[in-house]
Order: structure tokens, then C-alpha cells, then sequence
């Protein structure tokens, strides 16, 4: 009697433990760092890489590991029930109900999920070779499982085949929000990031240099004011236009004219503008940032003229502006820390018109909307549907905007105050 009843028990546990293995095994491979394991194999790591076949298959995955968990856990509680009828009677099917419970919920799901989901990685290789197995012998069964369950829900109008993982940018947006660490550094890390995903969407319209602030040399103008124009300019490329400024025939360069200076012997009658003028290279203003990087890296230029769609020039844009976009300002002796935004003791902000949207989110992740306007001006432009007298005050997306400058159309300087809850932690 002793023997008919130990025999049972001993395969109940032995069934529990297959039970824990294929509960761990599904946790371990679905909750595995899909990212990690890539890079694993990548670095040769072939039980990497043998878990990354077995999740190509998930379908097949899944279907054996919960066929596999499944059986032993219907075979245990069967026995259980057999063992406990003979034990003490009908009753015995209530006893095993209640035990089989508790041993399936603690040691057959509960401890080896909360086990493998603390160790996906380094489990889910180990496991590797022996869930292929069960995988390859199990399939017949999941193929037929898989398509009796694909057509159900076919009956029902659902098409699994159609269904989208959604898009990669999507996912990868999500990591990066994801992301944690110490408050400034990671703050960032996001901003970054979020810049380089979204170079394809941005035109260099949003981060040129406006025509209007670039500083450029008349052609026909004496050599020496040219030569003044780029001495006290704190940049090395000076576009060039003759009659119109919208016609634009070239670029001095800096160290060209410093060359070409010494070559006549400091005298500067002798200097030929031909000689120091690079042609300049136009782009349209809808072009977007990476293929304006792209273009940057494959021509080995730094500069180019934007223009609209009439060929008027609109500003510059520069190889320092498109990495701007991606690490924040760099700076350099001749910049300020940062550009056009004074921040006060009070907690507002004293900001240009022409510091653009994008800059203040990735500084101060205000996350101001910037889809139909390029600058802080262009936002209370667009939103107060109006040309707004110094004096005035407005509030947009909760944000309090005073204006506190105009000259003649244009807003050139504004305070802004952030919102009662973005006020945490600014100093009084």
C-alpha cells in the first residue's frame, strides 16, 4: 500500500519539475532581451544564437512549451486524484484540487517565472539545446494546434497574419524614454538620442542660420571692408552675393584669404577675390537633415546656401548645425553657453524670437509643439493669430508668454514662465 502510494508521488514531483522547467523556459525565452541576444551573437556566442532561431519561431516556441506544461500538469493532477481517492474516498477529488493547487501555483509557476524573470538571459541559453529538441519533436502537434487555432479565429474575423508588431522607430522611442540614470546626464542621453531618430523628419529650414543674421560680403565692395567684414565675423565661411543678395556667386574662406594675403605680401590692392571665393553649394530648404549630413559627408563640405523653391536665399546651414541638432550646442570661444536664452533668479526665462522650438525641448524638454512654426516668435505668431505689442501677455499650452520686445513685425525678445508643475525644484 505504502509502494502504490509513493510511486505516485515520486512521479507527481518529477512531473512538477518538468512543469517548473517548461514555466521558466517560456518566461526566460519571451522576456530575454531580443537586443542583448543579438549582440551576443554578434560576438560569436552560439547558444545566443540558438536562442534567437527558436524565437524566429515563436509560434512553434510557445506551442510546445505549453503543450509540454500542459501535460505534465493535467498528468500530475490526474494522479494526484487517483492517489487521494484510494486515500479517503470521493473526497479525494476535492483534497487533490486543493493541493495540486497550491503545489502548481508556488513551484510550478510562480517561483520558477519569478526565478527565470530575474535571469532571462543567461537561463534562456542554457535551456537553449533542449527546448529545440522539445520543439522538434513536439512539432507535428503545434502545427496542427497553431492552424486549428488560426482558423477559430479566422470564424471570429481575425486575421493574426495581418496583424503589425508595429513600427521600429516606435520601439525604439519607447527604449529611449525608457531609459534611466542620474537626472542631467540621462535627460541628455534622451535628447540625443530623440535627435538622431528624428533627422529624416526635420528640413534644414528649422536649423539654418536666417539670411537675415548671416553675415555676408558685397562682391564689388573695396578688398578692405571685405577683409574687415571677415575679420570681426566669428566665422571662417563669408557667402558672397553681386547686386542682389539673393544672388549668391560665393564663399570666402577665412584661411584662403589669410593665404591669399601672404602670397601678395600683406598688400591688400593685390588680393583677388577669385582666388579666396569657394563655389558655393545650394540646397532647397525641404531637404532634411540626414541627407543634408549625408550630402555633408559624401561632397567633404561643412557649408551650403538654402534657398526656396523661387531660388531666393534663405540662410546657411553648416555641418556644426546638423551635430548640434544630434549632441546640443557646442561651444566654442566665440559662442554663448547658451544661445539667446537668459535664465532668471525668478524661474522665467528671457528668450529671443529666433531661438527655435526645437532647441528650448531639447534643452528644457518643455515639449512645445513645433509642427507648424520653426521659433519661439513663429509659436505666439501662429497661436495669438495676431502681431502682439510689447506689453502684452499670453498663455499657450500652459505655458505664460510676455512680450517684451518688438521691432517693427517682429518679436525679438519674450519672458516665459513655465507651468505651476514644471516649477518643482526652480529656485525662488
Amino acid at each position: 500500500m505504502v509502494i502504490e502510494i509513493l510511486i505516485p508521488v515520486v512521479i507527481i514531483f518529477v512531473l512538477l519539475l518538468f512543469s517548473a522547467f517548461f514555466s521558466s523556459s517560456e518566461t526566460a525565452l519571451t522576456g530575454a532581451s531580443r537586443v542583448r541576444m543579438i549582440n551576443r551573437e554578434k560576438e560569436g556566442n552560439n547558444r545566443a544564437a540558438m536562442v534567437n532561431r527558436i524565437r524566429d519561431q515563436k509560434d512553434r516556441m510557445i506551442g510546445a512549451l505549453l503543450l509540454g506544461n500542459n501535460l505534465v500538469n493535467i498528468l500530475a493532477s490526474a494522479l494526484a486524484t487517483s492517489v487521494l481517492i484510494k486515500m479517503v474516498g470521493e473526497a479525494g477529488v476535492v483534497y487533490a484540487t486543493l493541493v495540486m493547487t497550491m503545489l502548481v501555483l508556488i513551484f510550478a509557476e510562480v517561483l520558477p517565472k519569478t526565478y527565470a524573470l530575474h535571469h532571462a538571459e543567461s537561463l534562456s541559453m542554457r535551456i537553449a539545446p533542449i527546448i529545440r529538441v522539445i520543439i522538434l519533436i513536439f512539432a507535428p502537434i503545434t502545427e496542427m494546434v497553431t492552424w486549428i487555432a488560426r482558423m477559430t479565429l479566422r470564424l471570429f474575423g481575425i486575421d493574426i497574419s495581418k496583424v503589425s508588431a508595429g513600427s521600429h522607430l516606435e520601439l525604439l522611442r519607447g527604449v529611449i524614454e525608457m531609459h534611466q540614470g542620474p537626472e542631467q546626464e540621462t535627460q541628455e542621453q534622451r535628447a540625443m538620442l530623440r535627435s538622431i531618430l528624428e533627422l529624416a523628419d526635420v528640413p534644414v529650414e528649422d536649423i539654418m542660420t536666417h539670411r537675415r543674421i548671416v553675415t555676408m560680403a558685397d562682391a564689388d565692395a573695396k578688398m578692405q571692408d571685405i577683409i574687415d567684414i571677415v575679420l570681426e565675423s566669428p566665422h571662417t565661411r563669408i557667402p558672397v552675393w553681386q547686386d542682389d543678395m539673393d544672388n549668391i556667386i560665393g564663399v570666402i574662406h577665412a584661411k584662403l584669404l589669410l593665404r591669399e594675403l601672404s602670397a601678395c605680401k600683406g598688400d591688400v590692392d593685390k588680393v583677388d577675390m577669385h582666388h579666396i571665393m569657394l563655389e558655393p553649394r545650394f540646397v532647397p530648404e525641404t531637404t532634411n537633415l540626414f541627407d543634408q549630413l549625408q550630402e555633408f559627408r559624401e561632397k567633404q563640405e561643412h557649408f551650403a546656401i538654402v534657398v526656396d523653391e523661387y531660388g531666393s536665399f534663405m540662410g546657411i546651414v553648416t555641418l556644426e548645425d546638423i551635430l548640434e541638432e544630434i549632441v546640443g550646442e557646442i561651444d566654442d570661444e566665440h559662442d554663448r553657453a547658451v544661445p539667446g536664452v537668459l535664465v532668471q533668479k525668478n524661474g522665467r526665462y528671457v528668450i529671443d524670437g529666433t531661438v527655435t522650438i526645437r532647441d528650448l525641448n531639447r534643452e528644457f524638454e518643455w515639449g512645445l509643439p513645433d509642427e507648424d512654426y520653426s521659433t519661439l516668435a513663429g509659436l505666439i505668431l501662429y497661436e495669438a493669430q495676431m502681431i502682439p505689442q510689447a506689453g502684452q501677455s499670453f498663455t499657450f499650452h500652459g505655458f505664460r508668454f510676455d512680450i517684451l520686445n518688438r521691432q517693427r513685425h517682429q518679436i525679438t525678445k519674450i519672458a516665459v514662465t513655465l507651468p505651476a508643475e514644471m516649477q518643482t525644484g526652480i529656485d525662488q
